[in-house]
């Protein structure tokens, strides 16, 4: 039931909100701790340890991503006009970061299980992928024309 409420109130929250972009990050964020804490069943002492871990990870890997895509997605889109060495030395930082987020989601996979149990964690992974595709999946419908304007 409480899934079923969470879900109908992510749906019509995403399709009233697509237009202004800082509020739709707040709005995605609270509809995602709440995803998240529901199918994880989350009791208050363990909110209460795990969203730290959760969001201090989350502000990484978006700081992380955010490098990325001005250091080197960028400069990928004009791939033809770098030279040989250019390329190379681009090719050399994306495999950098891919290690580091790699090393990321490494570390905080062994800290959120000091918190939560493996079950719980698996779930975690699962969940972040449903919310992603629910997202994604309400996106396109928004783009489609069938969302409200």
């Amino acid at each position: 039931m409480m899934n079923k409420l969470i879900l109908i109130a992510f749906l019509c929250c995403m399709t009233l909100s697509f237009g202004q972009r800082t509020e739709n990050r707040e709005k995605i964020k609270s509809l995602k701790v709440a995803f998240i804490t529901d199918r994880l069943e989350l009791s208050a002492k363990e909110a209460q340890q795990f969203w730290p871990v959760y969001n201090d990870y989350e502000d990484k890997r978006e700081a992380l991503r955010q490098k990325e895509r001005t250091q080197i997605k960028s400069k990928i889109r004009d791939a033809a006009a770098l030279t040989e060495k250019e390329a190379e030395e681009l090719l050399k930082q994306f495999l950098s970061f891919e290690e580091e987020e790699e090393e990321l989601d490494r570390s905080f996979l062994k800290e959120i299980s000091k918190v939560i149990t493996a079950k719980k964690t698996l779930l975690l992974l699962r969940s972040e992928e449903e919310f992603k595709r629910q997202l994604i999946k309400q996106y396109r419908h928004n783009k489609g024309g069938g969302g409200y304007r």
